[in-house]
């Protein structure tokens, strides 16, 4: 946890638009002494939904945090809404995955040892041997799985144990360049988060910054998206681009990519971890 944020529990809502749906959240936390140290929302008038994200000050109540949703069901019931309460006093457990290309894995390990990324890092899962010096460097469990086409089911369930083992609430894939098989996805659904080197949808599946070359363009971006059982297609969290020209090479492209790549996998998981995505369909909300 941020040591500079006081401990607060995070609201987030989703629920068909209706007029005094903030005013009745609002008013409900402040009958029980709450204070709102953050608020966003967003309402979506096409789809007809309605998406909230509230910051209260634990110490602000008299209360814990399962009462606070015991209290809170009444209204979310009247209002048909779909929320989730959060304390930011126990971040989420992660686990990143990797394989053999280390500039996302780097940067997040930076960001996680300094604090600005607050998760409970339980380990890395990797199809290669070589980045384990690496991440046993960090003091951070380092675990070889390697990914075979005789033994993928086999080796896959390998992977799904070891986040069971660590009740893992987020897996970051870091260019794991593996498709993940569709049962896992389903088993950790809007809970795996990719990056993917290309803006999306645009140039889906391999060697994105050769397709990208190939077609002339003038940016190439990345997009960090939850992962779904259809390759490439989930809902997108984060993206962005950089812009190149006619005399840079794919390689060029790659070098200039791989700095996008990692900044909008870490914004991608910083607003995951702090509850600021909201999924809905195939989108996201992101009250960031």
């Amino acid at each position: 946890m941020d040591a500079q944020k006081p401990r607060h529990y995070t609201l987030t809502v989703s629920c068909p638009d209706a007029v005094g749906l903030v005013a009745a959240v609002s008013n409900l936390i402040a009958s029980w002494g709450g204070w709102l140290t953050e608020v966003a929302n967003h309402a979506d008038r096409v789809a007809g939904r309605f998406f909230m994200r509230n910051e209260v000050a634990a110490d602000s109540l008299s209360f814990g945090i399962e009462e606070f949703k015991e209290r809170f069901i009444p209204l979310a019931r009247k209002h048909r809404m779909r929320f989730e309460i959060r304390d930011s006093a126990v971040p989420r457990r992660v686990m990143i995955l990797v394989s053999r290309q280390e500039h996302c894995l780097a940067d997040l390990l930076h960001r996680w040892r300094t604090g600005e990324l607050p998760f409970d890092l339980r380990g890395v899962i990797s199809n290669h041997d070589q980045l384990r010096s690496y991440v046993e460097w960090h003091d951070v469990p380092y675990h070889h799985v390697p990914v075979s086409p005789q033994s993928k089911a086999a080796d896959f369930d390998t992977i799904g144990g070891l986040l069971e083992e660590e009740s893992v609430d987020l897996v970051v894939l870091a260019r794991f360049m593996q498709i993940l098989p569709p049962e896992l996805c389903a088993r950790y659904e809007a809970r795996i988060v990719n990056i993917h080197h290309s803006f999306l949808p645009s140039f889906a599946g391999g060697r994105p910054y050769e397709q990208a070359y190939a077609r002339g363009v003038k940016l190439v971006g990345a997009t960090s998206h939850f992962v779904t059982a259809e390759l490439d297609q989930g809902p997108i969290i984060e993206q962005d681009v950089v812009r190149v020209s006619h005399a840079d090479t794919a390689s060029d492209m790659v070098r200039l990519g791989r700095d996008v790549e990692k900044t909008v996998l870490a914004r991608a998981v910083r607003y995951v971890v702090e509850d600021r995505v909201i999924v809905y369909g195939n989108k996201t909300v992101v009250l960031a």
